[in-house]
Formats: C-alpha cells, structure tokens, sequence
C-alpha cells in the first residue's frame, strides 16, 4: 500500500455534505430519517467493492468481508456511528481543507471562528499536516464521519490486497449514538463479530477502554397558574422554581465545565415550561458507578430544598440509565486492547490506552456480549463549529485498522 492508495479523505468530503444530526426529542429509530440517506449511500459503497453488505428497518448498515485464512480466527468488528451531535446544525457543512498546515491559529471565514493554538495544543503535533474544518456556520461532522471513512478505505484496500491474511471482518455504521440510542435495535447476530473496535477517537495510538458510567435525569416541577393581573398569593410558577433550583447547583464544581480527569459531573442539558409546569434534563457522569447514586441523591435533596420555598409545589424525578463504564467488560477480556496495541506499534505509531469521558456504542455492546474498546480516528473539538480532523492522521487509522486485523489472524492461528 502506498500513499496514493487511500481514498479516506476523498470519503469523508463526501459524507460531511450529507446531514445526519440526530434527535433527542423523537421517539423514533433511527430518531431521524435522513441518517437513512447516508446509510443508503454506505451500502451501495459497500456493494459497489463487492462485499455483502445490507440496511435494516432502523437504518443500521452490516457488512462481512470473507475470511482468506483457514485458521480459526474470531470474527473483528469495526463500528462507527453516521449520526452527528444535536447541539449544532450540522446542515450544509462546507469543509474547507487547511493544506500543509503550518502551526498558526486557523481562521474560519463563517461565524467569527478561530481555531486557536493556545485552546488546542494538539495543532502543535500537525504540522505539515493537511486539516479539515468546516466553514465555522456549522459543525464540521468528523464525529464520527472520520471513522466511517477511514473504515470504508480499510475495507476497500482489503478487497483491493488479497494479500493481506485476514479473518472475517465485520463492519458496522450505526443510527443515534449522539443520542444514547445507539445499539437501542442493533442486531448482534447480523453483526455477527465476537470482538470488536468503535473508531470514534481522537489522538493518533490511543485505544480508550474506559468510559463514564450514564444516567439521565428528567424532572418535572409542578406549579399553579393563575391570571397574572391577581397572582399575588396565589401562582405558583414553575419555571421560576425550576431556574431556583439550577441557580443553587455549585458553580465552582460538579459541572462540565468545572471538572476534567477523572472528575464526574451533572449537567442540565434541557429546559421547558410555563407556570404549571416546568420540564429539565439533567445528565450525570462518573467513572465510578455508585457515584451516579450518590449524586441522584445530592440533586433530590437540592430539589426538596428548593420546593420547600415554595409552598404548593411538587416535582418527581425520573433516573434513565444510559451506559456503564465499559472497563469492567474490556479487562475481562485482555487480547481484545492487547492486539489493538501490537497493531498500532506495527503501523508505526506509539500506543497508548487512556480514559474517555464519554460514552461509545462499544458500552451498550461490551454488556451485550461482543467487548468493544474505542480507537482514534484523528477527530478533534467534537460537537463544535471548530471540530477539525487530520487527513493524515485519519490515514493512520487505516493503516492501524488494516494491523489489526493481520494481528487477530497472526495470533489465532
């Protein structure tokens, strides 16, 4: 293989024009249908270099390239996920290529957005690199279009080199990660892989293996209305209370914005109401899974403070479970992050196993039986009008994930 093989770049500018955000107000998977055209798009690529390949109902993509050894080798997945985040338009993305990026602050022509170095350090490694952004009117879609690129290019330099001694290699794109939902209607047995890798990461060598542990809270505050002309005494508002209750939360801690490491956090992500009643979403994350009880109880007892001001108000307070922290999982099965890290010594680059906090599609998967560590796919400042990614390093993946799956069938037989 040589540098004029890959066609990852080439993939990416193209699925970036596709518009994939997701919904966290439907009901419905995928939770919203245009995630299906990207989806149609993939599998006629699939189809197109002759691996089987098929779309469900939900909008999930499969595919299977063929073992070419009659060694006994497990099944590999490679997973990415084709929505991007609700938090900003991911509609009309116009990317822009930075070309031998040389280590200044990068300007973006849109929206007054600049990619700094002081914010991101990282730039300070890709010099002479080749940096894609959007044109800062919306996110750029990396997350997790890099990955869905850079499988794709694996797959098609897998058909293209016979050569290569492989196992069966399951691939797999996947509807509404960015929402929590992503394995909701996943198919395990149409996946069909024992192990598997999410390529949904950022820096070049690392392999994330633990993540946070998720709940989501939903809270309903309810009050009492009443003509605002003869209210006195008598409304109670709820979207008054429920800005009371979030401007008690700590605000030098306990936040995303307050925490970093190994730090968990709550987060209210949504709010909505009138005076009867007020509705919020609250996220919370910890690494360490009693925690999340922990904190439920520290936000039940800020609510009963709160509601006791205000006399006639109630609330209730619903925990949805969202994932668990995949260590758990991924120690139980050492050979699925030790080949990964032999494969990224063996393309050249140095390994490292790190915390990501966050959640991957790998979480679901890892409790339903197919352990799933995270690797990079050179994809930075997710869910941003600033979001960036290397092509070179995005070349890196495909080179890694092409060792991956030479280690799998080296070592199996």
């Amino acid at each position: 293989m040589n540098i004029n093989e890959f066609s990852c770049k080439e993939r990416f500018l193209r699925y970036v024009t596709y518009d994939t955000q997701s919904s966290e107000e439907s009901l419905t998977i995928p939770s919203t249908e245009k995630q299906k055209i990207l989806g149609q798009l993939l599998l006629k690529e699939l189809q197109e270099l002759g691996i089987n390949a098929q779309m469900d109902e939900h909008g999930y993509v499969y595919a299977t390239i063929p073992s070419n050894t009659n060694a006994p080798v497990p099944p590999i997945g490679f997973i990415a996920h084709m929505d991007t985040s609700p938090a900003v338009s991911g509609k009309n993305v116009r990317p822009i290529i930075h070309e031998n990026y040389q280590g200044a602050d990068i300007i973006l022509p849109k929206d007054n957005q600049r990619l700094c170095v002081s914010e991101n350090p990282i730039l300070q490694t890709l010099i002479g690199h080749d940096i894609i952004t959007s044109d800062g009117s919306t996110l750029l879609g990396a997350d997790d279009k890099a990955g869905i690129a850079a499988i794709m290019d694996a797959a098609s330099l897998l058909m293209r080199h016979p050569e290569i001694v492989h196992g069966e290699i399951k691939i797999a794109f996947t509807v509404d990660e960015e929402v929590g939902r992503g394995i909701e209607k996943f198919d395990l047995k149409k996946f069909g892989a024992t192990y598997a890798y999410t390529v949904d990461g950022d820096t070049v060598g690392d392999i994330e293996v633990e993540t946070f542990n998720a709940d989501k809270f939903k809270i309903t505050i309810t009050g009492h209305s009443t003509h605002t002309g003869y209210a006195k005494g008598k409304m109670i508002n709820a979207t008054r209370i429920a800005a009371a209750f979030i401007d008690a939360l700590p605000k030098d801690r306990w936040s995303p914005e307050t925490t970093e490491g190994r730090e968990g956090f709550v987060h209210v992500n949504t709010i909505s109401g009138s005076e009867e009643q007020a509705v919020m979403t609250m996220v919370t994350r910890d690494f360490v899974e009693e925690e999340l009880r922990a904190n439920e109880l520290q936000i039940r007892e800020l609510l009963d403070k709160t509601i006791a001001q205000y006399p006639g108000a109630k609330y209730t307070l619903k925990v949805i479970a969202q994932y668990r922290n995949m260590k758990k999982i991924i120690d139980q099965h050492p050979i699925v992050l030790a080949n990964a890290l032999e494969a990224v010594k063996r393309a050249g680059f140095t390994p490292n196993t790190k915390i990501v906090r966050g959640g991957t599609d790998g979480c679901a998967l890892s409790y339903r039986g197919i352990p799933t560590p995270n690797m990079f796919c050179g994809e930075y400042n997710f869910h941003s009008k600033t979001e960036f990614v290397s092509v070179q390093d995005m070349q890196a993946t495909v080179k890694t994930i092409i060792e991956i799956c030479k280690v799998w069938a080296e070592r199996s037989g």
